[in-house]
């Protein structure tokens, strides 16, 4: 298990993480740290280890890309002094791509990407106890899609970048893919990009086993 009594985690992204959190750090009572994966993880991890007192925030911000957080990375993250971070960032830096083509000052390509990315960590792997870098994630199981093959451009990055820097990597969309072998994704989500609860679960079952929780939840 990589998390300890005591511990603060720091949760941050775009909608995915987000999911209607409160501000301006998403903690504690009422609308805390939002409805959607972050909600879930906490939930396990209260549920498992009920002896322990872990600080769970979540500062994802809807429509973020790698360009937006990391110009709030300092006030949204290494102001809050976390033991550990969680980072999921991508997809908006490929959906403006398609959805708002021509508007290219919004558009983050690939090499600005690996920067953003590379950058955040470098800043932040030195002052905590490790960081768990989670893939963008796109439900279409066609990887002919445009929109498909483009975000599978971008795991690749974020792969390589939570390997050159020693950081615990989730790919969730191995986890998706294999989920959709057997539903289709509007199971998940009509938009293919924003999970419900089922989709939700999916993401925190990969936390959870990237963090190697060590107690039965069963």
């Amino acid at each position: 298990m990589l998390l300890a009594d005591g511990d603060r985690i720091v949760f941050t992204g775009d909608s995915t993480t987000d999911a209607g959190r409160g501000r301006p750090v998403g903690e504690g009572l009422h609308a805390g740290v939002g409805n959607g994966y972050v909600r879930q993880v906490e939930n396990i991890l209260n549920v498992v280890y009920p002896d322990w007192k872990l600080w769970i925030s979540n500062t994802g911000t809807s429509g973020d890309t790698s360009r937006g957080l990391k110009n709030r990375w300092q006030e949204d993250v290494m102001n809050l002094k976390p033991d550990w971070v969680s980072v999921m960032i991508g997809i908006n830096d490929i959906w403006r791509q398609f959805d708002s083509p021509g508007i290219i000052s919004s558009h983050v390509y690939p090499d600005e990407y690996r920067a953003n990315l590379s950058e955040m960590l470098e800043r932040t792997l030195p002052l905590v106890k490790g960081v768990i870098v989670m893939s963008p994630f796109y439900m279409e199981p066609c990887r002919e899609d445009p929109m498909r093959k483009m975000t599978d451009e971008y795991i690749r990055i974020c792969g390589e970048i939570a390997k050159k820097y020693h950081c615990y990597y989730v790919n969730l969309q191995k986890a998706f893919d294999d989920y959709l072998q057997y539903r289709h994704s509007s199971y998940i989500a009509w938009d293919r990009v924003h999970p419900g609860n089922i989709g939700s679960l999916i993401i925190a079952r990969e936390f959870i086993k990237a963090i190697g929780m060590d107690r039965s939840f069963i």
